[in-house]
This record gives structure tokens, C-alpha cells and sequence, in this order.
């Protein structure tokens, strides 16, 4: 998700006024026994989060803050946040935690304390099977699909240009695999977890390529700057999941492989 927003955007996101849903704002942002908080998630990003017909919030995140809280002792909210004010909401109180693939950068530090790493993502490359394109660079005169403010939308912007014509931004990477399937762009560029889920569920028609340039990415769990107490109950929690197997069967629900 990285995974999602470029980190200059982060920073001016953390210090302006909130916007996006108001759910939850009057919620309690300490973290005390038997207080509830309330956890920010964009459920755009199969499989790490998503909305069900019922407007059920799931997947791997889910579960994951969901062990976090068991074994912490956190009495937690999930709510359905759009990515564009997520960081607000964070900043401003009216989430206290956030877990939505959200990878961990040294700028998003600065404005944010997110957790131990709980998730290693790479970027991928997706385009039909008859395609010629083996690398990233093969993609300069192609169009490229992503999702507004992620990774992948980082990579192309610094790949042809951010404001290139040949970028087509979409809300989220499912509408961007999306428009590849109807041929309206030649390649999309995005998380490798979200990508394989969509293609094994929705066409055997594409593959994926992995360019060497694209480094490995960290996924944490991002509390208000300052919330020590919160964040090592968060650290010491999936340190625990970990240890006890819970992680491992979670990732294996999901992912479909082991992987520590």
C-alpha cells in the first residue's frame, strides 16, 4: 500500500487539518486497559485488507491487528478509511492505530512510530503473457497503470516522468489490473502480494517480472509520534504471534506459503 504515498506527501498530510471519513473521532486515543481504539484501515488492497458485500472489513491485516490486540490486550474498532486521509486521522487523533500495508520509510518516521516490521513486499511487474517487456526499463514508451500515491506509482514517476501521459493513476491496484485486463495499459506496477492475489483469482493471462532494481519493502504498524507505551504492547505482541505459530498460520491463510 507503499506499499503506499510518497513520503514529502506523508509529512504534509501529518500536519494539515484531518479530512477523509469522520467515523470514530471522538473516539479515545490513549491505551488503556478496556479502552477502545480505534484502528484506520483503506480496504482497497486485496488481500491485505477489503470490504466484503456485508461491508465486513478482512484479510491478512485484519487478522494480524486483530492477534495483535488478542494478545496485547487491546480493545479495538476497525473502521474503513480512505487512504488519502488516513495519515490525517492518525495525526489528528481520531485513529490511534493503523495497519494498512503501509510500508516503513525513514520520512514516515519522522512523523509517525510504526512497529516492527510484520511483512516484506517487493514490487512487481504485471503484463499480458505475449508481452515482450522482461524489465522495468522495457516499459519507458508503455502505459503503465497504478494505484494514486504508491510505490508503484513512485517507480513509474521515476521511471518516465511524473506528470508522463503515459501513467494511468487508479484508486486502487485492482482497478488498475483491472483496466490491463481491458488492454487500456500495457504493464501495471504494484505490491507483489496484491498483484499475485489478482491474478490468481481473476485470469491465468498475465504474468509477473521481477526487476533487480526493485527493493525489498517492510510493512509496519503505524501509532501517533510519541505513543511508546502503545507501540512496544503492538512490538511485543507480534513478537509473541510469532513465536506462538499465530503469525505463521495467519501468512499461510493468505499466502499460501512459509515464509518467517
Amino acid at each position: 500500500m507503499m506499499k503506499r504515498l510518497s513520503a514529502a506527501l506523508v509529512i504534509v498530510l501529518a500536519f494539515t487539518g484531518c479530512t477523509g471519513k469522520k467515523e470514530g473521532s471522538s473516539s479515545v486515543s490513549t491505551q488503556g486497559q478496556g479502552k477502545e481504539l480505534i484502528v484506520g484501515t483503506d480496504a482497497a488492497y486485496a488481500p491485505f485488507e477489503s470490504e466484503t458485500a456485508d461491508k465486513t472489513v478482512e484479510g491478512f491485516d485484519i487478522d494480524i491487528i486483530r492477534a495483535v490486540a488478542a494478545k496485547a490486550g487491546l480493545n479495538i474498532r476497525i473502521i474503513n478509511t480512505p487512504w488519502e486521509g488516513l495519515f490525517n486521522q492518525l495525526a489528528s487523533g481520531d485513529r490511534d492505530i493503523l495497519i494498512s500495508a503501509i510500508t516503513i520509510t525513514d520520512e514516515r518516521k519522522k512523523v509517525m512510530d510504526l512497529s516492527e516490521p510484520y511483512f516484506e513486499a517487493v514490487q512487481l511487474i504485471a503484463v499480458p503473457t505475449s508481452s515482450k517487456v522482461t524489465r522495468l526499463e522495457d516499459l519507458k514508451n508503455l502505459k503503465i497503470g497504478v494505484q494514486t500515491g504508491t510505490t508503484g506509482d513512485e517507480v513509474a514517476s521515476r521511471l518516465v516522468g511524473k506528470n508522463s501521459a503515459n501513467i494511468k493513476r487508479f484508486e486502487g491496484t485492482p482497478l488498475a489490473l483491472q483496466e490491463l485486463s481491458n488492454g487500456g495499459v500495457d504493464a501495471v506496477i504494484a505490491d507483489n502480494g496484491v498483484i499475485n492475489n489478482f491474478l490468481a483469482n481473476n485470469s491465468k493471462d498475465f504474468k509477473t517480472i521481477a526487476d533487480p532494481s526493485f527493493p525489498k519493502e517492510h510493512y509496519g504498524i503505524a501509532v501517533k509520534k510519541g505513543n511508546v507505551e502503545l507501540l512496544k504492547k503492538i512490538n511485543d505482541a507480534l513478537a509473541a504471534l510469532r513465536s506462538d505459530g499465530t503469525y505463521q498460520k495467519i501468512y499461510n491463510k493468505y499466502f499460501g506459503e512459509k515464509k518467517n
